[in-house]
């Protein structure tokens, strides 16, 4: 599925200070878009990358938006489902996961689902897309109601808010400065931009995020974004953690094949 395995390094980082707990490794993977192909080759590369490491708990950490705008959601469920079952993958909620629940019974939240890449995941399940086409909102509802397994649903529907390790605090899109990691809102982690991206202070804990599109990983003193944009630019972007070493694992699609590369 890919063809080798070289280095690459994603952006300048500073000297880390936050530590994940002796013992213990994380990789976060970034937000997935439907990219079954660039998310299979990432999974091939982090469960090489952790056994080349030598022993650990390790947890991987998927930070949200597996769904939408790529061709092939259906998959990547399936891909991740698959991965949870043979090691510890936890899933946070994204926005687009939140608005796929919500589509099948609201269809004002349908019609703007299918305008930010819903259309994509609905046609990667069985749906003719000549009736697709043809068809008013709710009888739309109806396709994908008849099409979608309740086994995606409840999968989906068990996805977490946020998760902390350590010195790290996963979330989806960000968190609300001024208000306690604990007491975060759903909507703020789900779909927060500003004034989260451009907050300088300390968060209480080192924010590792999805959501917004950078070219490479964004490091900064108390954050870090691993939004690649995967279905516009080909790169799906995993962050590596342990103790206080950082290290980027990118799978990216190049000529027909898709390649994962990696720095320590």
């Amino acid at each position: 599925m890919f063809s080798r395995l070289r280095q690459f390094f994603g952006a300048a980082q500073p000297a880390p200070t936050a530590a994940i707990p002796a013992g213990e490794r994380v990789y976060a993977v970034g937000d997935v878009h439907g990219c079954a192909d660039l998310f299979a080759a990432l999974i091939a590369g982090i469960d090489a990358d952790d056994a080349a490491r030598g022993p650990a708990r390790t947890t991987v950490i998927l930070l949200g938006d597996l769904i939408d705008r790529g061709p092939d959601s259906a998959g990547v469920l399936r891909l991740a489902r698959d991965w949870q079952q043979r090691r510890r993958v936890r899933i946070l909620m994204g926005n687009h996961e939140e608005m796929f629940l919500t589509a099948l019974r609201k269809p004002s939240v349908m019609r703007r689902f299918l305008r930010f890449g819903g259309r994509e995941t609905l046609l990667s399940y069985p749906i003719d897309p000549a009736e697709y086409t043809r068809a008013e909102i709710e009888e739309v509802m109806e396709l994908a109601q008849a099409a979608i397994p309740q086994a995606d649903l409840d999968f989906v529907a068990s996805f977490e808010d946020q998760v902390t390790i350590g010195d790290y605090h996963f979330v989806h899109a960000g968190v609300r400065p001024g208000v306690a990691l604990a007491a975060q809102k759903v909507g703020d982690l789900r779909w927060i931009r500003e004034p989260f991206l451009d907050h300088a202070d300390d968060f209480g804990a080192v924010v590792v995020h999805g959501h917004s599109i950078t070219d490479k990983a964004d490091f900064r003193s108390n954050r870090i974004g691993i939004d690649t944009g995967a279905y516009s630019s080909g790169r799906l972007t995993a962050l590596g953690l342990e103790g206080t070493t950082r290290w980027l694992l990118t799978a990216e699609a190049s000529d027909g094949a898709v390649r994962v590369r990696t720095e320590d």
